[in-house]
Parts: structure tokens; sequence; C-alpha cells
């Protein structure tokens, strides 16, 4: 049965329509405007739907909206229509859907209250703008803008491993010199010098690699304070060789949150790396401090990773996120670590902020809105649901 808009004496209007108006509006403006429509009750069944939400979405009639949309078996956490139906308000927000033939679909959504005049609102309306191939061309400008940008970082890459492989060569020169001399602390000099360089080779290849192929989000839910506990696990005997205090604040309490656990490990093994430079590099040699916290406020994880290294001054705090910027010249960085971490915190609906002081130190601050997470496909909420959100420790 066709539900009731307002367009007869029984509806919230005060004129009467008659059955040949009500089926010229439906032929001309329900099913010829060029975007999706629904109709949505409070059992979120869909009772009524245009023909361009048919052609995109297939059969309908006593349907769930969320299986209709998404191709879901449970209703969506941040469900726009019940948000409507609880408030009256009208929405709009981006998703993402599934179209009849199984190809992922973008649209921008109006949610709007059918409310009568005791308040109660028996029907809400969903207006969906498919915005699929907006979508597809953001994304291909991206892929272009990056592939440029790999493409300009060749030449600085290539004469960043010519100066490590010279370091690799000085190494050699004095490991095979020491044997000669029967030197061996010559020997133990040039074998660190060997190391050094592997490593730093080494570093140079997987950071150029992760940002080349652009990897995708893998989302879990994992408990936010993992990632630190791991990090700093991994840099604390690194920064007390360098006279350098790794200090740790965790917030309790912090709820299990949808994440991409490795993407955010990375994030911060990019972030204290940085600080644990900038403290090496500063005129000061010693007794610095490098400081790991997580907290969350207002429904917003924050990160941050603070130093009183060397700092930026204003010029080179402009050039942060630029294409492969590195304050550490190119026998030290890359410069894609932060490019890099910036795309996994955009990946996460995030923000990356920072404040600089030349000479006094940083502050790098990661802000995860748990509204703007990304969201978990069914059967991976519902592994989530069966493990523990106690930290691991």
């Amino acid at each position: 049965m066709t539900p009731d808009f307002g367009l007869t004496a029984d509806g919230p209007g005060n004129d009467m329509l008659d059955a040949a108006s009500r089926e010229w509006l439906r032929q001309h403006l329900f099913n010829e405007v060029p975007v999706a429509i629904s109709v949505i009750s409070p059992d979120f069944r869909i009772v009524e739907g245009n023909r361009r939400f048919t052609e995109e979405y297939g059969e309908w009639k006593g349907r769930e909206c969320y299986e209709v949309y998404k191709g879901r078996s449970e209703r969506c956490k941040r469900c726009a229509a019940a948000e409507t139906f609880a408030d009256g308000k009208i929405r709009t927000r981006e998703e993402e859907g599934t179209y009849r033939h199984g190809g992922k679909s973008h649209y921008l959504v109006q949610m709007l209250p059918i409310i009568q005049p005791d308040g109660k609102i028996p029907y809400v309306i969903e207006m969906s703008t498919d915005i699929t191939q907006v979508k597809k061309l953001e994304h291909e400008k991206r892929e272009a803008q990056r592939l440029a940008a790999v493409g300009e970082t060749v030449a600085g890459i290539a004469h960043g491993i010519k100066n490590v492989l010279m370091g690799l060569e000085g190494g050699l020169y004095a490991v095979n010199t020491g044997i000669e001399q029967e030197d061996d602390d010559r020997i133990a000099r040039g074998w660190m010098m060997v190391e050094e360089n592997v490593t730093r080779i080494s570093n140079f290849v997987m950071e150029f690699l992760d940002f080349a192929r652009g990897r995708e989000a893998t989302v879990s839910m994992a408990d936010p304070a993992k990632p630190v506990r791991e990090v700093v696990e991994l840099f604390v005997e690194r920064a007390a060789q360098s006279g350098i205090y790794l200090d740790v604040h965790i917030k309790e309490g912090i709820a299990s949150a949808p994440l991409d656990e490795e993407g955010i490990h990375t994030c911060l093994a990019n972030l204290i790396s940085n600080a644990i430079d900038a403290c090496t590099f500063s005129e000061r040699a010693s007794d610095h401090v490098v400081s790991v916290s997580l907290r969350e406020e207002d429904g917003v994880l924050i990160y941050e990773v603070m130093d009183d290294g060397q700092g930026m001054d204003y010029e080179v705090s402009k050039k942060v996120f630029s294409k492969f910027f590195s304050t550490k010249g190119s026998d030290h960085g890359t410069g894609l670590g932060l490019l890099t971490t910036k795309k996994i915190i955009h990946q996460h609906g995030g923000q990356i902020s920072f404040t600089s002081e030349e000479g006094k130190g940083s502050t790098f601050t990661i802000e995860l809105p748990r509204d703007d997470l990304p969201e978990l496909e069914p059967d991976t909420e519902k592994k989530g649901d069966q493990t523990s959100s106690e930290p691991i420790v």
C-alpha cells in the first residue's frame, strides 16, 4: 500500500488532490527526478521507492533499508534514519552502499521526516544523489598526484642511496684494511659503519615502497593503547642509547575502536623516530625527553608525540607535509614518513597537526573522532564483538 504523504484530505494538508493529479505527480515528479528516493518506516523497511531507486538498488518491497542500500544483515551503527525518527531533524551525509549488481556506490543522502500534526513521524524520506563518479575522479586525481610525486622524488632517492653506498664502501674499506693490518678496533668500526648503512638503505626502500603502493587500511576493533605500548617498546632502547628518556602517558578506560592497528603503529613509529632524531640533532647533547600520550576528549581519540629537540623555524615548518621534504638530509631521511602518516590518519577520518619552535622542540597531535572512524564490515563487527576490550599489557 502506498503511504499517504499529505496529498489527500486525510493527510497533514488541507486540500484534496484527485487521483489524476496524484498520478501525474508520481509520473512527472516522483519517478522522473534524477535522485533515488525511498520511503522508510519506523521498522526500517522500505515502503515506497521511485524508478531511479529501483534501477540502482533493485527489488526493495518489504526489505530493510540497510539490506537494500548496503547489503547488510543488521542495522548500521550510525543510522541516519534512526536519528531522524528520534529527533525529527533533516540530515545530510555521505554514505557508501552497494548497487543491485554488486558494485560499490557512493551517495550523498538527505533524510527528511514526515511529521504529523501530533508530532509523530510515520515515515522518513531518503533522497540519495549518486556521487560514485565524483569519488572515482577524486581518487584518480589523488593517484595521479601521488604518482607524480613518486616521479619527482626518484632523483632525490637516488642521491640518498648514492650517499648510503658511499658509506658502505667506506665501511668495507675500513674492514678490509683492518684485516690486512690485524687491527681489531678498525675492523669493528668498519663493520659498525656497514651495519648502519645497511639499516639506512633498508629504511629508504621500505618507506618508498609503502608510499608508492598506496596501502589500504585494514580495520578491526582494537585497543587504541596497544600500538602506543608496542612502538614505545621498540624505541625505548634506541632512545636510551642516545640519552633520551621516552615518557609514556596512557589514559585508563579508553574503549576499543575500529582502527587499522598496523597503520596507527606506523604513524606512531614515524613520529617517535622523528622526535628521537630531533633530539639527537639538537645542540644539547643529552637529557632530552620524548613524551608519548593517548587520551580521549569528547569522543575524540588523541595521540600526541612531544619532544624538546631542535624544533623548526617558520619556513621549515611550512614544508613538513610537502613532497619528500626532510630536515635530516638525504643521507638520513626520505621525507616520506610524514606523508605516509598523514594519509593513514585521513583514512581514519582524522587529522594530524603540529606546533614547533626552533631550539625548543615540536609537538605532533593526531585526532581521531570516533564518529568519523571507518565502518567495520558486518563479519568483522561480529569478530570484534567476541574479542576482549581489555588493554593488552
